[in-house]
């Protein structure tokens, strides 16, 4: 069946497909700033402000400066070419907010987890999650001003992971340190798995 562009003189894309790809890892390891810096749209933030009742429930160390959090997701969008798209989902980084993670992985091709080496502890969960449902995954190492940098093998062997799975050295404030981890993703999750 043919369908019809919507809006006068746009022609239609003879298949359109979205990749959904979740960003993944503990709290303040940079998931809302990886979606920000490469997304074409103005991202969709469910930021909220730290609160008195976090205390003792989140565990800010190492990101003491902190003052939000993502409540729900973060959302945004790059367009490969016409008809292809990739949509991103950034998850929330708190165990309180685990229960949202189950809806955001429908349909998802992959995740990147990111991981700061001074917390690497906290990206375990989100390493156990994917793995426990073989959602394919890459490690990305948000390389934070001030922080030893370790080689990606040394990270593999203290996050157990197999050797298939890549990691990837970045900056997610970085719009090329981004996208080479995106196109990793990718290819991993369709050609490597």
């Amino acid at each position: 069946m043919d369908y019809a562009a919507s809006e006068p003189g746009a022609t239609a894309v003879a298949s359109a497909l979205a990749i959904k790809i979740l960003i993944a890892g503990g709290f303040g390891v940079g998931k809302t700033t990886m979606v920000g810096t490469i997304s074409e749209i103005r991202p969709l933030h469910t930021e909220e402000l730290l609160s008195e009742r976090s205390v003792g429930v989140d565990d800010t160390s190492g990101v003491e400066a902190k003052t939000t959090t993502t409540v729900a997701l973060d959302f945004g969008r790059i367009t490969i070419r016409e008809g292809l798209w990739l949509y991103l989902f950034g998850t929330p980084g708190q165990d309180r907010f685990w229960f949202m993670w189950d809806e955001l992985a429908l349909g998802a091709l992959g995740a990147v987890v990111l991981a700061d080496t001074r917390r690497l502890q906290d990206c375990f969960p989100a390493v156990d999650y994917f793995e426990q449902r073989g959602i394919p995954f890459v490690v990305g190492v948000n390389c934070f001003d001030g922080a030893r940098r370790y080689d990606p093998a040394k990270v593999r062997r203290a996050l157990g992971l197999n050797e298939t799975i890549p990691v990837v050295l970045c900056d997610v404030r970085e719009r090329e340190s981004v996208k080479h981890v995106l196109t990793t993703l990718v290819t991993y999750a369709v050609e490597g798995v």
